[in-house]
């Protein structure tokens, strides 16, 4: 299984994704995709298996993952003060793989009814989700 971790801005929640997934599900492959050098380079040192950056890496790369994990905010166009374009939130949205997205609530996007957590419960969150939709599909 091949698991994106879309992050831009500083990479730090991907970095910390990266971390965790790792950590829990070494014997899958991570690509970390930034929409900056800063936020790919903060992945690949926490341990992704390949990085690349930019709306093209992200456009080329989304259609051939299985899993793709991040912030909600990557589907929505303009997100992340303007790094992540309306073509990457569209290839993401139509990207056939599973999402496991993060409910932060920045980028002008506010999700109701859940727990407000720490960003680490959240991430903790994310790792189980990948966990048991690997285990759920037999891969």
């Amino acid at each position: 299984m091949i698991i994106a971790v879309i992050d831009g801005q500083g990479g730090g929640i991907g970095r910390a994704i990266v971390e965790k997934i790792k950590t829990a599900l070494p014997d899958h492959r991570i690509i970390a995709l930034g929409t900056n050098a800063v936020a790919t380079g903060q992945m690949l040192k926490a341990g992704a298996d390949d990085g690349a950056t930019g709306e093209n890496a992200i456009l080329h790369n989304v259609p051939r993952v299985d899993i793709i994990c991040g912030v909600i905010g990557i589907l929505n166009a303009n997100s992340m003060m303007g790094e992540l374009t309306p073509s990457m939130a569209a290839a993401i949205g139509n990207s056939s793989a599973y999402k496991v997205l993060l409910p932060i609530n920045r980028c002008h996007i506010h999700v109701v009814s859940i727990n407000d957590l720490p960003l680490g419960s959240h991430i903790d969150n994310a790792v189980a989700e990948i966990k048991r939709y690997l285990a759920d599909s037999s891969c």
